[in-house]
């Protein structure tokens, strides 16, 4: 007995099983198991690198690991690309196979009139990553939120009527010739490089907290394209007077008496009348305020908020699929 007993531990320890069903059991169990979700940011956006915090303690996200390690390519659940590094052969792309898990994210935050539109991209990324309210991963500039308790408006007080602070002077845009249609009718403070006056960060807030109205004007018109230009204002205590998409589109985002829309005034002069009328008027002014009482301003963060959004987005989106009309989607509606 005791020797049938020592053979079969013989067996047991010599024996090498010639299938591989163990090792494969192993990595399909693992895949199954697997903790959190890693997202490969390819791109580091306009070439800055930046911090991955946690998005666990930043944004209450859960299981997200966050890399910039090329190495790590074939592990990873999915590959942000941010379209102003492509190069226009795509050679500044992934040059390995896909593995079948991933998913490659599109991430653009440009209006499509600056936004290059390169060759080859239909039918290559999975998820878009875009400022635009239909995209997979929505990621405005900014919005208002709701407060935990009501409160009463807070208006600081100004000494300028209306500012602007631009950094990107183009004669062809709309927003320049407004301006200077606007200024014959009305003082309007500027700043910024084609202006000789640059501003700190915190000369930005101080100045933008001193006006009545700040000029919140994109620097081209699309749905959707409303950016921090619009957040800053309402954040800071200014009235912003915008120019962008339709004032139907800015009301999605944003309660209709909480801003001024240039279309909304059949010229520039017009427009002028209406802001001196409200610099005589406080009451009617602080209307515009209301939206304080039970809503705050928040400002995203780009680009650590959208790679820990894409994390959770992948998560809960294990289905295959592909962009197919990109083109179609972002630069021709």
């Amino acid at each position: 007995m005791g020797i049938q007993l020592l053979g079969c531990l013989l067996t047991c320890l010599l024996y090498r099983p010639a299938i591989t069903w163990l090792p494969v059991l192993a990595k399909h169990f693992q895949a199954e198991h697997k903790q959190g979700v890693t997202v490969l940011d390819w791109h580091w956006p306009f070439d800055h690198p930046f911090k991955f915090n946690s998005c666990r303690s930043s944004y209450n996200i859960e299981g997200c690991h966050l890399t910039a390690d090329r190495e790590l390519y074939s592990q990873a659940d999915a590959v942000l690309i941010h379209h102003r590094e492509i190069e226009e052969d795509l050679s500044n792309l992934p040059q390995e196979p896909r593995p079948s898990f991933q998913k490659w994210v599109w991430r653009n935050f440009e209006s499509p009139a600056h936004t290059n539109r390169i060759p080859g991209l239909e039918d290559l990324f999975n998820v878009t990553l875009n400022y635009r309210q239909d995209a997979d991963i929505n990621m405005p500039y900014g919005s208002l939120v709701p407060r935990t308790k009501e409160r009463e408006e807070f208006v600081p007080h100004k000494n300028r009527l209306v500012c602007w602070i631009v950094s990107n002077w183009n004669p062809e845009h709309k927003r320049t010739w407004y301006y200077m249609e606007l200024r014959k009718f009305i003082r309007i403070h500027t700043y910024g490089d084609p202006f000789n006056k640059k501003v700190s960060l915190s000369e930005y807030r101080m100045i933008v907290a001193s006006c009545k109205f700040y000029l919140s004007f994109e620097n081209s018109v699309h749905k959707d394209y409303i950016t921090e230009k619009l957040h800053n204002a309402l954040k800071l205590g200014a009235v912003p007077v915008v120019m962008g998409p339709t004032r139907g589109n800015y009301e999605k985002f944003i309660p209709g008496d909480s801003f001024i829309h240039v279309d909304d005034f059949r010229s520039p002069r017009a427009l002028a009348k209406h802001l001196l009328f409200l610099d005589e008027n406080e009451e009617m002014y602080r209307k515009y305020f209301k939206w304080q009482r039970i809503h705050t301003v928040r400002i995203n963060s780009f680009p650590i908020q959208n790679a820990c959004n894409s994390c959770e987005y992948i998560r809960g989106h294990p289905e295959n699929r592909m962009v197919t009309e990109l083109y179609k989607w972002f630069w021709e509606e």
